[in-house]
């Protein structure tokens, strides 16, 4: 709103400074940047964002594979995590299994299944690399999308804070110069302040 406001220090008037007129020109432009170029900044971010994740889940797709891990057992205890991230669900959702990765090699370890209560002999879908490791599941199209939103409606509303940061730093770097002015016309003008014959 006070952008808004500084457009007002337009109209004509005999007691407007030159301050008030530059005033006006830093909101007015502070205005534009931000009704223009904001949104053209989240667009852009958007969409270079989206381009990359898009191919990084490409890659992790053509990287990663859906094997089928069959359950041997449950672990006898809640195993400890380090990652403090690792939700408790998660880690009571740990079993020991084996699965066959995409070069033939068979493994067993323990991981993480999407079954809600693991028995011995249930299987699962695991996603392992080229050499039958298990990895995260690949990112999704949908899921990189939204990200890529996210990021360009960040960057919009980050691009937009430091237009009006500038434009407040400006203005405040503008005041202060009035200040100063105004402090040093006193000076010269305050020895003869109720002086008789001064013309005050």
């Amino acid at each position: 709103m006070r952008v808004i406001a500084g457009l007002w220090r337009w109209r004509r008037n005999p007691l407007r400074r030159g301050t008030d007129l530059a005033e006006a020109w830093l909101a007015l432009a502070a205005l534009v940047l931000i009704a223009v170029g904001t949104p053209l900044v989240g667009v852009f971010t958007g969409l270079l964002t989206d381009d990359a994740l898009l191919r990084s889940a490409k890659a992790q797709r053509e990287a990663r594979h859906a094997v089928t891990a069959t359950v041997l057992q449950k672990p006898p205890g809640p195993r400890l995590d380090p990652d403090p991230e690792t939700s408790a669900r998660a880690a009571h959702r740990r079993v020991l299994a084996r699965w066959t990765g995409p070069d033939g090699t068979r493994h067993a370890g323990l991981v993480v299944s999407d079954l809600s209560s693991p028995r011995p002999g249930d299987r699962f879908r695991v996603w392992t690399d080229r050499d039958g490791r298990v990895v995260g599941r690949p990112l999704d199209p949908a899921t990189a999308t939204a990200h890529a939103a996210l990021a360009g409606l960040g960057a919009a509303l980050a691009s937009a804070g430091l237009v009006e940061g500038a434009r407040r730093l400006t203005l405040w770097r503008m005041v202060r110069g009035r200040y100063a002015r105004w402090d040093r016309a006193w000076d010269r003008a305050g020895p003869d302040w109720g002086k008789t014959g001064t013309g005050a």
